[in-house]
């Protein structure tokens, strides 16, 4: 006897199963059905509302994201709705619109007690080490979501970004006397900007699409701009230019282009920092004595 729509067998079956998006190999994704996750003790179910495309995921589509093994579900900038929670949590509740921390790190591990849980040896990141969010429902624990009453959900689906920049700028350590160069306009880069503008005022960005240094000269309100023409852009002048005759103190770079980045050892002031933001998949070689000026 075939159960009827109705019945608890089938029911039983819907709930169970979900649809799901799996990056199957570079190049082509698969719409599939797979398990409802599990929620142990400690973690919420998450209904996915919103999901960014994160450069990673453009890396991982085309087959050059390191860290990375077939199939996958990608989705790690997620704003989501909580469906339930299997603990206490003195801030979250059902129905609450959350953003998701997406570094699931081993508290105990010697990098994650030093507070340095991104490097964690048993870092699993989803939507690169383990699954993400391009699906129904997805499983994580409790601390790792952060709720607010003043974002959307598309906000929230944006904070895991902007959370790139304010690292960066974090590690700078930047000073409010100091002069900073960001390179590459993009959304990463653009993160990185707004965070650096809130400590100090010297500040520049270079990139090679006009249109993007545009935007940031009317929407974002920095006036030292570079358009970078490859071959024919002399950058320790144009830089000089910017900053009174003197290479900036701080550099991101956040292209994640091998070549660009091994360039900004040329362009640091003496005793500067590099802040190198983007990933490529590949070694990075520089000059042994920039590296110690």
């Amino acid at each position: 006897m075939i159960p009827c729509r109705n019945s608890p067998e089938i029911r039983y079956q819907l709930i169970m199963r979900q649809k799901e998006i799996s990056l199957h190999e570079p190049g082509r994704f698969v719409t599939t059905e797979g398990p409802v996750p599990e929620t142990p003790e400690g973690f919420a179910q998450i209904r996915v509302r919103r999901i960014g495309v994160c450069g990673t995921d453009i890396h991982a589509f085309h087959g050059r994201q390191p860290f990375f093994e077939y199939p996958r579900i990608l989705g790690h900038e997620l704003g989501g709705e909580i469906v339930s929670l299997n603990g206490d949590s003195d801030t979250l509740s059902h129905g609450d619109l959350v953003t998701v921390e997406p570094y699931l790190n081993r508290p105990d591990s010697p990098a994650s007690q030093k507070g340095k849980t991104n490097c964690c040896e048993n870092l699993e990141v989803l939507g690169i080490h383990c699954d993400g969010g391009m699906r129904d429902l997805i499983s994580v624990p409790i601390h790792k979501l952060h709720t607010t009453s003043k974002a959307s959900v598309d906000q929230l689906a944006l904070v895991e970004m902007l959370c790139i920049g304010r690292h960066a700028v974090n590690r700078s350590r930047v000073g409010s006397k100091q002069t900073a160069l960001v390179i590459g306009a993009g959304p990463i880069g653009m993160s990185v900007l707004q965070f650096l503008q809130t400590e100090t005022d010297h500040v520049a960005i270079a990139d090679m699409d006009e249109k993007r240094l545009a935007f940031c000269r009317e929407s974002l309100g920095v006036h030292k701009t570079i358009t970078i023409q490859p071959g024919e852009t002399d950058m320790d002048a144009a830089l000089r230019d910017q900053f009174g005759g003197d290479l900036p103190d701080v550099i991101f770079d956040a292209t994640g282009n091998r070549h660009s980045m091994a360039g900004t050892f040329d362009l640091i002031a003496q005793g500067g920092t590099i802040v190198l933001v983007g990933l490529f998949q590949g070694d990075l070689t520089f000059n042994d004595p920039n590296f110690h000026r």
